[in-house]
């Protein structure tokens, strides 16, 4: 195995952008970002124009209008929601302060991304690790079911406005609720204003983004918590996934090493290749999963697709002693299957599988 992602933030000389961003960003490595948002806010306001004056103004198909814009947004997304990711666990835009604070929103408005994003990742997810108090817990499922992943993603899609507010109240964070609350609230109010004016408009700029950006997010998180290890106690070795030398690591900010993010979320999205070298070997004594060529989504895909040897071909042999297919099969299996757990457990029970 070579590591062939990248392992450096880009560069980008000392041209007059760089010096003035370098005096605004906590890191200067996350010029990057600010570039991005940048381009995608240009970008995304010319493309949502243009869309609104082609649907209202003339007399082109409308299918090709909404089909090119929502080519664009799917492209674009990953990278952004991705860059909001790394911005919401370290500080970002040192000044001006509002920008900072409106960054997300932005972002959200544009790519249809959950204005609860923070909270529920921050507030929940990484507190509660994937155990059952976490309202994004893939332990109840079973792993390799489709059906059962539509289960999880609908409960999120049509109960997240209100579990998430109550689970924050009840961990007494309530700024975190009242915003995650008041953000969903603003977010639909967008989107049925944008309807009421043009449907057309309303649907392809703002409720497509918001449904498909909601189902990629989960079917991700689904990928990333797919093989839990009841050995183990809970921790990103026993309940996450790395993957490896893959395009969209290149794209997304090396967000395929999820091991070493939950083990130290703060962690600087350049330094994440590096760190899972310096520690392969423990990797390896814990049974990690790592998969290489693979990313989230194309593992949950694999896994309802059931498609076993593809992904056994796919995982590292962090040891350097190759098993066979047949034993990484078995293993794998093992570890989609549901898990019962107590809320509040920090550790799952051997031979509690239903």
């Amino acid at each position: 195995m070579m590591l062939t992602d990248p392992t450096a933030a880009p560069a980008y000389g000392d041209g007059w952008l760089s010096r003035a961003l370098r005096t605004r960003l906590f890191d200067p490595r996350d010029e990057v970002f600010a570039r991005l948002s940048l381009s995608m806010v240009a970008t995304m306001t010319s493309a949502m124009v243009a869309l609104a004056y082609v649907l209202t103004q003339t007399r082109a198909p409308a299918a090709v209008a909404m089909a090119a814009y929502l080519t664009l947004w799917g492209w674009l997304a990953p990278p952004v929601i991705l860059m909001l990711h790394n911005t919401m666990h370290r500080r970002f835009i040192r000044s001006p302060r509002a920008a900072d604070l409106a960054h997300p929103f932005v972002m959200s408005f544009f790519f249809g991304i959950p204005t609860g994003y923070r909270e529920h990742h921050l507030g929940m997810h990484h507190a509660e690790d994937n155990q059952p108090d976490d309202l994004s817990s893939t332990v109840r499922y079973r792993r390799d079911s489709f059906a059962s992943f539509l289960v999880y993603f609908l409960r999120f899609f049509l109960l997240i406005i209100v579990e998430l507010p109550l689970y924050l109240l009840r961990r007494r964070r309530r700024a975190m609720a009242w915003r995650a609350l008041v953000g969903e609230l603003a977010h639909l109010a967008v989107m049925t204003a944008a309807c009421a004016w043009d449907v057309r408009f309303g649907l392809t700029a703002f409720v497509v983004p918001f449904v498909v950006t909601r189902f990629m997010m989960m079917a991700g998180n689904w990928g990333q918590h797919a093989f839990i290890n009841t050995e183990r106690e809970n921790d990103g070795l026993s309940n996450s996934i790395t993957c490896i030398n893959s395009p969209y690591n290149r794209r997304c900010f090396n967000d395929g090493y999820h091991i070493g993010h939950h083990l130290k979320a703060s962690r600087h999205w350049s330094e994440l290749p590096g760190d899972f070298i310096a520690h392969r070997d423990q990797y390896a004594r814990a049974g990690a999963l790592v998969f290489e060529g693979l990313d989230f989504f194309a593992v949950s895909l694999l896994l309802w697709l059931g498609r076993w040897q593809t992904l056994a071909r796919h995982v590292v042999s962090l040891d350097g002693a190759p098993r066979p297919v047949e034993e990484v099969i078995e293993l794998l299996k093992a570890r989609v299957k549901p898990v019962r757990l107590g809320s509040g457990e920090g550790r799952p029970v051997r031979d509690a599988l239903l």
